[in-house]
């Protein structure tokens, strides 16, 4: 439900704030929502110290922080174009991967010390440190020149949206592979609910079993990142893309659908994984590359609602499926889907891990063959 109330906004946002980012400055229009940001982590600190602090105080300030994410993330995105010569995109996107692997890997470690050693209050009080550095930091030593025109006073915040949108019409190649985005995030987002439940109940799993194999993935995303970074521009992006996404969909979910055992699960992880952050360069480099500067906040902004909307809906219903038609399913089963993936508690999901297997790779194949995705090769 956290994560939900995260994305919701941000999803059903995110089609108008490009217009609204293209109006104001880049710059400041970062420091205002990171500031934000640090409001709610503030407000986290009054209700607790209080003793008022409640789970629907943190639903509604997960809400707010998403909203405010939708305003930033286009700004963020633009700035990035504006601030990198486009040779260099590709190392600039995967060292932004490596930055995010790496909070993402240490973050869980370093708070949970934080709270073990001085309580849930320093944590809080590292995070506004955190922000107060980052906010410094983007405010005295971060120029970003005005390279964007403005948008036409008389463009209301509705037709912007309409023109991103009639944009990404006119060129299928970017919407089609927006779309194959989105579907792998429905398959990704089934996998993220899911995956918690089964290492969590697995036999052979447990709670050692899912920190390594988490570990295993942020070691994965680093190492991805690094390679990213210092690979040659490929022939074809596009086919960089689609390979290693099917390598990712054909790998990781069958090793944690058959395997049994924490190594073989993080096999599956690292071959899952690795080849995540050099997908997304190429992305970014394709989309940088093939969208026009001036239209970049409001197509990137048009992009993150067709993008991610499927990521709620599969956190929904991977958690349904697990609960309530797979494990209740294989309870009962005595056949030959018992022998391959158990009848004890997590067998369910195990099975869906299977079932999400074939389908990410049926729909890496069904967009490798949509000619308007190979179509950006020539732009």
């Amino acid at each position: 439900m956290l994560s939900v109330c995260s994305y919701a906004p941000y999803v059903a946002m995110s089609v108008f704030a490009g217009a609204i980012c293209d109006r104001w400055n880049k710059k400041v229009t970062m420091l205002v929502c990171d500031s934000f940001a640090a409001a709610c982590t503030l407000a986290v600190l009054l209700l607790l110290r209080a003793n008022r602090l409640e789970i629907w105080h943190l639903y509604c300030l997960n809400a707010l922080n998403g909203l405010m994410n939708t305003i930033q993330q286009p700004a963020s995105d633009v700035a990035a174009t504006i601030l990198t010569p486009r040779e260099h995109y590709q190392k600039t996107s995967a060292m932004r991967s490596f930055s995010s692997s790496v909070v993402n890997m240490l973050t869980p470690a370093a708070a949970t010390a934080v709270m073990a050693l001085a309580g849930i209050e320093a944590v809080i009080a590292f995070d506004l440190m955190t922000f107060a550095t980052a906010f410094v930091s983007l405010l005295l030593f971060v120029k970003i020149p005005d390279a964007v025109k403005s948008v036409e006073k008389r463009e209301t915040v509705l037709k912007a949206a309409r023109n991103a949108i009639g944009y990404l019409l006119r060129n299928r190649g970017i919407l089609d592979i927006i779309l194959f985005l989105a579907a792998i995030n429905f398959t990704a987002s089934i996998y993220n609910a899911a995956f918690p439940a089964m290492l969590l109940s697995r036999q052979g799993g447990g709670e050692a079993a899912l920190g390594i194999v988490n570990t295993a993935t942020g070691l994965a995303l680093i190492a991805g990142s690094v390679i990213a970074s210092i690979l040659p521009e490929p022939k074809s992006r596009v086919r960089v893309i689609c390979n290693t996404l099917l390598l990712s969909m054909s790998t990781e979910n069958f090793f944690l659908a058959f395997g049994r055992s924490t190594p073989v699960w993080c096999v599956g992880a690292i071959l899952g994984w690795t080849v995540i952050p050099i997908m997304n360069a190429n992305m970014d480099v394709l989309l940088r590359g093939s969208i026009p500067l001036e239209m970049q906040a409001r197509v990137f902004s048009a992009r993150n609602t067709l993008q991610f909307f499927t990521i709620p809906v599969g956190y929904f219903l991977g958690g349904y499926l697990v609960d309530d038609v797979f494990e209740p399913f294989m309870a009962g089963e005595q056949g030959f889907l018992s022998a391959v993936f158990g009848s004890s508690k997590g067998s369910g999901a195990a099975l869906l891990f299977c079932v999400i297997a074939f389908s990410g790779v049926a729909t890496c194949l069904l967009f490798r063959r949509d000619r308007h995705i190979w179509e950006l090769e020539r732009k």
